[in-house]
């Protein structure tokens, strides 16, 4: 027989044909003995050369050392079988498979008989009946084939694992009598799907209780395969199973810390953050969630570190809670409100020593303890039979950050009867330590919040004084929603003459340097005020006060860093009077106020800009503007005009369009929240409105005195009758003396004309004019002085007096308190009453 040109097709034929084995007879050293049966064609070796050969030279690399072990092995066993490589007489390397017998002693000198067959790749891993058994059975992938009616036929032992009987158990039945908590209509829908489209499913995960574990889910990995047989049709589905339980758990306690990540700490509220934490776990861990603070916390203070006493404990507010479930037993707690808790329960241990409790099962007195008190009634329904919203396990959480005790979380199961595990408690520890550090975050930026917006609220004004010039409105909405700080301000009050000071500014930045500056601005504009200033002066002393700080803060930042303090800030003063309805305005760098008159026309007047305050050295101008009765003024920072879409013109649009009847405050809301929306652009914005209001005529006398001593007389009388009209008597004496003495002065020391004015607002004001520049002062005389105790009198009897200057000369003034009835009508003065006198 010739050697075959293809060695493959030759190895390929010879694990059918007899001739194409090789039996060779190997003595007890290892060497051929007798001629060898069919050698060429396997080895290449004609049969008297391969005779005498030793058994090594016709193996391949190290497949000699293995020799050893198989004469061992057939000694023992009785023969082995088995692949290896040979070298074939040209070279290269032959697998062949073989078996060795051991023969008797009787054989002679043969000692051992070798039967060898060429093999192809495919034959060397070609799997018999019974390998092929023993692998699906010892396999831990469990298997299963089911026919056309989804009836077992047959399955593994390990399938067994996963519940539902034995072998034989499972034979004849469908999935829903094997597995029925395995949601069965859902794997078989597959199975169906598979044995239609003949395509395969490959990795589908299902989640169930099988039988063996019904105490909790369990996650499977399942395929689907269809078996057809040799003409295409279908027989049934072949489908695997593996238990991918933890890796399912894994993968969603890796989603809860996802979306914790998302959830908790995404704003620095603290009730919020708490909630966080609630909604989080619920219905990924637990079915019920409460989590409650210390009172220290949502007030921003600081805990005591360390373990916290019981008293303190008892003071715990519910932050969050979330319930899987709407009523029923478990009534979730309003957040802000007080968690009472028994003194010997979990809640009350963790927060003192800062360690978690888990209960896998409770009994009637462990879930008392684990449960508020004032959620509820666990007796009561036992009693009626509701046991289905009662907990069944819990865990408890202390809340620790920075080794402080901020409170307790507490974690309850009652629609899942899967226990809680260790698993489970070091998640929730996880969840409650992230939630910790947003919490302890949340508190320490409540605390210095408060203390800024304390701070800010104390610079800027509590309301509008009583006063009858205008009527005010004002809103303020800072840029910094997190902080709720800014440097604009606004200002309202009352100055001499029942006139009022309307006062709109705004410092660069934000926060609480920004805040800062601006309180130090509004207090030296009221502080200035008090010496009845014009506008433009009060302005320039400003100007002048920031130049001034700015050069300290400079010279005294130790950093060497500029400290601009207020410069760029700007500021508009205005002085409205009641009596002349005259406004006098000035500006340092900041925008004219819009007006409406009564009809609803708005204008923007046109009023000198004037330098920015801190630039020093350039002047400022005032404008008086006449106004009607009824007027409205509004004063704002650029913020509010600053969002596209805004600007002056947006302005005038919502106040033209504005109903006239619209109350103030809800104007001044209006226009913010439709110019300035919750969150302003860059900048923050403020508004100031104010209506204008005039005094009645029976609420003033005027009279024009000459420069006579005689006249002193006449003019104590005439305020004597007009104190009368106004009913006003008890005011009479002290009204007459310093109509006296500050006519006298002006007499004396001033020249021009003199004019003597009473106005009853909420105080009686007595005003006399001359036209002089100087100013009178104070003075303590001694008992030997014959005058000089005038105004020392005045400074007694009244609540205040001083002196302004106008175009003209001065106004020397003062004030007396009095009950003021509002609803009482003045008398009207008549100065043809007074001419007699």
């Amino acid at each position: 027989m010739g050697r075959p040109e293809d060695p493959d097709t030759s190895a390929h034929e010879a694990v059918f044909g007899v001739a194409d084995s090789v039996v060779l007879l190997f003595d007890e050293a290892g060497t051929v003995v007798g001629r060898p049966y069919a050698a060429e064609r396997l080895l290449g070796y004609p049969a008297a050369e391969l005779s005498g050969r030793r058994v090594d030279s016709l193996l391949a690399g190290d497949e000699a050392d293995r020799l050893p072990g198989i004469r061992a092995t057939a000694d023992r066993d009785g023969g082995w079988s088995g692949v290896l490589l040979a070298r074939h007489r040209d070279g290269r390397t032959v697998a062949v498979d073989v078996t060795v017998l051991p023969l008797p002693g009787e054989a002679g000198p043969a000692r051992w008989l070798v039967v060898a067959v060429g093999a192809a790749p495919s034959r060397q891993w070609t799997m018999g009946p019974a390998l092929l058994e023993h692998m699906v059975t010892e396999m831990p992938i469990g298997l299963c084939f089911v026919d056309s009616d989804l009836r077992c036929v047959w399955s593994n032992t390990a399938l067994e694992h996963f519940g539902g009987g034995t072998v034989e158990q499972r034979r004849g039945k469908r999935l829903a009598e094997i597995q029925p908590g395995m949601n069965a209509d859902i794997v078989e829908a597959k199975m169906r799907e598979v044995l239609a489209t003949g395509v395969p499913v490959l990795g589908y995960e299902h989640v169930g209780r099988p039988r063996s574990r019904p105490e909790r889910d369990h996650a499977h990995a399942m395929s689907f395969v269809r078996l057809d047989d040799g003409n295409g049709r279908a027989l049934g589905v072949c489908y695997a199973v593996v238990d991918i339980t933890e890796r399912y758990r894994a993968r969603q306690r890796l989603d809860l810390m996802a979306r914790a990540s998302e959830r908790i700490g995404r704003s620095l509220d603290v009730m919020d953050t708490a909630q966080g934490l609630a909604d989080v776990a619920v219905p990924g861990l637990a079915d019920f969630v409460a989590v409650d603070l210390l009172d220290a916390v949502l007030r921003g203070a600081e805990p005591s570190p360390g373990p916290t006493t019981a008293a303190t404990a008892l003071r715990l507010v519910r932050g969050g809670a979330r319930n899987v479930r709407t009523g029923g037993v478990m009534e979730v707690l309003e957040p802000g409100r007080p968690s009472t808790y028994l003194p010997a329960s979990p809640q009350m241990d963790a927060v003192a020593h800062g360690r978690s409790w888990r209960a896998a099962r409770l009994d009637a007195s462990t879930r008392e303890a684990a449960i508020p008190t004032a959620l509820t009634a666990t007796a009561e329904a036992e009693a009626a039979g509701v046991v289905d919203d009662l907990p069944h396990t819990a865990m408890v959480v202390p809340i620790l950050a920075r080794g402080i005790t901020l409170g307790v979380a507490t974690f309850l199961r009652t629609r899942q009867d899967e226990a809680f595990d260790e698993d489970d408690l070091r998640l929730a520890e996880e969840l409650v330590a992230r939630a910790a550090v947003c919490l302890d975050n949340a508190r320490r930026y409540a605390r210095e919040r408060a203390a800024a917006l304390v701070l800010q609220r104390s610079l800027l004004p509590h309301g509008v004084p009583e006063q009858e010039a205008v009527e005010a409105a004002s809103f303020y909405r800072p840029a910094d929603e997190l902080s709720g700080l800014g440097g604009d301000w606004f200002d309202v009050f009352p100055l001499s003459g029942a006139r009022v000071a309307l006062v709109v500014g705004e410092v660069l930045g934000h926060g609480i340097e920004a805040a800062a500056t601006m309180g130090q601005l509004r207090t030296a504009v009221r502080t200035l005020a008090d010496l009845d200033l014009g506008p433009e002066e009060l302005l320039a002393h400003l100007d002048d006060l920031v130049v001034q700080v700015t050069r300290e803060g400079t010279a005294t930042d130790l950093s060497g860093a500029p400290n601009p303090a207020g410069v760029g800030a700007s500021c508009l003063y205005a002085v409205y009077d009641p009596v002349s309805l005259r406004c006098d305005l000035a500006s340092a760098g900041h925008l004219a106020p819009a007006v409406r008159a009564p009809d609803g026309t708005v204008t923007f007047p046109e009023l000198p800009p004037g330098p920015a305050l801190g630039i020093g050295g350039l002047p400022f101008e005032s404008v008086e503007l006449p106004l009607a009765e009824g007027s409205v003024l509004a004063f704002y920072t650029d913020g509010l005009i600053a969002a596209p879409g805004a600007g002056r013109d947006g302005l005038r649009h919502v106040l033209t369009t504005a109903s006239r009847d619209l109350p103030l405050d809800a104007l001044c809301r209006g226009i913010v929240d439709e110019l300035a929306p919750s969150r302003p652009y860059t900048d923050d914005a403020a508004l100031l409105l104010v209506r204008t209001r005039r005094l009645a005529a029976g609420q003033v006398a005027v009279w024009d005195l000459p420069a006579d001593p005689a006249v002193v007389a006449r003019a104590r009388v005439m305020a004597a009758r007009q104190l009368a009209a106004w009913d006003l008597e008890e005011l009479a004496f002290t009204t007459e003396l310093v109509v006296s003495e500050l006519v006298t002065n002006a007499i004396r020391h001033a020249s021009g004309p003199i004019r003597l004015r009473l106005i009853l607002e909420r105080a009686l004001i007595c005003e006399v004019f001359d036209a002089s520049s100087t100013s009178p002062h104070l003075r303590h005389a001694r008992t030997t002085d014959e005058g000089g105790r005038g105004l020392f009198l005045i400074s007694q009897f009244t609540r205040r007096w001083g002196t302004r200057y106008t175009t003209e000369g001065k106004v020397i003034w003062a004030e007396q308190p009095l009950e003021f009835d509002e609803s009482a009508p003045a008398a009207a003065f008549d100065p043809a009453a007074i001419e007699d006198l």
